[in-house]
């Protein structure tokens, strides 16, 4: 209450104060989302390089694909946790922790020489990671005045949606360049400047030790459960046919008993792990919930983009990385443009032309053939890398924006999560699509291509034929062609049901942003201390 009936004032007498900004906390903030930008970073950095790393530490192709799954397993468990922390330890002791134990886990995962220690040296990895990314936002909001945060939530706007953009970019190169430990080395030196930057600047809050007696470890134990068979469910289910497979029967039992256990105490408890009052919020639900649709679209784009490129298109990890490198650069170009608009328009006029170019985008895909590369992808990727920064820079205004400073924390944790979660609940929904639309199409394909169909018979005769004067056996050959073909036609039919269904998803968004009140004027930073 308090915050709010001193915010006009405070704004209004306190203005030149703000304005001048303390070198030693623009420094830190600059290092804390250089940290940020490492840990989302690292997701997506080692997609386009598994194949490498599967060859070095002789793994299989389920046991390789846990160095990602482990990563983001981790790193979900503990974006919540850490407004909780941040309160107890303070963001100084909690970010520099983090960002030298990410560099610690960063130089051991170089050193794994089997696939057990891999995912055990990435699981540390995400976790402590995943500690660094909502304090960047809280810094954002507490240390600058509102008159900066054009500023400020273009440039975290940026690393949250550029990182995972480039990641498979940058790994493409490097594992090329030199080896797939490289991955991991290069995050040794900026870490260890990092943390040793924040632990000497950081001072925009102060610990309160006395929270740990209060400290809820059921409910810790209980999220970590509940969340982390969660993202185990979303990531591996398709792979395993879903219920069809014991693990992940026993994974969704052991979500539903931990969510119940995790929500129960939520609500009882003194101090919970996660403090969901935030949503009581209207703007930070409605934020919440677009940055949950943000993840779909954004990590959904980010696995569909290189999967069409090397099962159509047969590109190496390299040509993929270049071809992906549009949608980064035009994220990059925009940042600054998002920036100016956010101060010149109503955010929810911002959002809807967002999402409505990101809806353009995805529809543009649903033309694709087997023959689109670079340049029939180039406006679709402009599009969708511009549509992302507009959208994401409001997003984090209205969420976080007119919050007091005591719920900052926690709500930071709650909103990169929904991000998070939507990347996974995306990943998952587009995973099984393709599985699922792919048979389907391919059954209606195959009907087409019968031995009744004149068409389909004269074009085996003349492959075979083909193949016969080499003295192979054409028909044989013809045949496996064909099934080829309508394989890939198959697929790609799946990939434009997706493509579909994103457009319709980011249209509606327009139409729901309609829904929301102008945002009121935020709080100052400092208001609440």
């Amino acid at each position: 209450m308090a915050v709010a009936s001193t915010a006009s004032p405070t704004l209004g007498s306190a203005s030149g104060a703000e304005e001048r900004m303390d070198p030693k906390r623009v420094i830190a903030f600059l290092a804390m989302v250089f940290g940020m930008f490492m840990s989302i970073l690292d997701i997506q950095i080692v997609s386009a390089s598994l194949s490498e790393i599967q060859a070095g530490l002789g793994a299989s192709n389920d046991e390789v694909a846990w160095v990602q799954t482990s990563y983001l397993i981790a790193e979900v468990i503990m974006i919540p946790l850490s407004g909780v922390l941040a309160r107890i330890l303070s963001t100084r002791v909690l970010f520099s922790i983090c960002a030298g134990g990410f560099t610690l886990a960063s130089a051991l995962a170089a050193t794994a020489t089997n696939i057990e220690q891999m995912i055990v040296y990435r699981a540390i990895q995400g976790f402590i990671g995943g500690g660094m990314i909502p304090s960047v936002f809280v810094a954002a909001f507490t240390i600058f005045p509102p008159s900066k945060r054009n500023i400020v939530s273009p440039m975290i706007g940026l690393v949250a949606t550029l990182a995972p953009t480039i990641g498979p970019t940058i790994g493409g190169y490097i594992s090329h360049a030199m080896s797939w430990h490289w991955l991991f080395l290069i995050n040794v030196i900026p870490g260890i400047i990092v943390a040793a930057t924040t632990w000497s600047l950081i001072d925009f809050d102060q610990p309160d030790h006395s929270l740990m007696k209060k400290f809820d470890w059921w409910g810790l134990a209980s999220m970590a459960v509940f969340l982390g068979s969660m993202e185990y469910v979303l990531e591996e289910g398709n792979n395993k046919d879903w219920f069809n497979d014991h693990h992940i029967v026993m994974g969704t039992i052991a979500m539903v008993i931990g969510g119940a256990i995790f929500f129960r105490r939520v609500f009882k408890v003194e101090l919970p792990v996660v403090d969901l009052r935030a949503f009581s919020n209207t703007n930070f639900a409605f934020g919440s919930l677009f940055s949950f649709v943000m993840g779909v679209g954004l990590y959904g784009l980010t696995y569909l983009y290189p999967l069409y490129l090397s099962r159509i298109r047969h590109y190496d990890s390299l040509m993929i990385g270049q071809t992906m490198f549009v949608s980064g650069a035009a994220m990059f170009l925009t940042a600054p443009i998002a920036g100016i608009l956010s101060s010149k328009l109503d955010p929810r006029v911002m959002m809807m032309m967002g999402f409505g170019g990101f809806a353009a985008g995805t529809y543009m895909m649903t033309g694709i053939t087997a023959d689109w590369d670079f340049y029939e992808l180039l406006i679709p990727q402009i599009l969708r890398g511009c549509s992302l920064m507009i959208c994401m820079v409001p997003i984090n205004n209205i969420a976080l924006g007119t919050l007091p400073p005591d719920r900052m924390k926690n709500a930071s944790g709650l909103f990169n999560l929904t991000r998070n979660l939507g990347g996974a609940v995306g990943l998952a929904i587009i995973n099984t699509m393709i599985t699922q639309r792919t048979d389907d199409h391919f059954a209606r394909l195959s009907e087409r291509v019968d031995w009744g169909n004149p068409a389909a018979l004269d074009w085996l005769s003349s492959v075979g034929a083909n193949y016969d004067a080499y003295g192979l056996d054409g028909s044989t050959v013809a045949v496996q062609k064909l099934a080829g073909i309508v394989t890939q036609q198959a697929t790609l039919l799946s990939f434009i049901d997706i493509f579909m269904g994103l457009t319709v998803l980011f249209g509606s968004l327009v139409f729901m942003t309609l829904l929301l009140k102008k945002p009121k004027a935020a709080a100052p930073a400092g208001a609440g201390h």
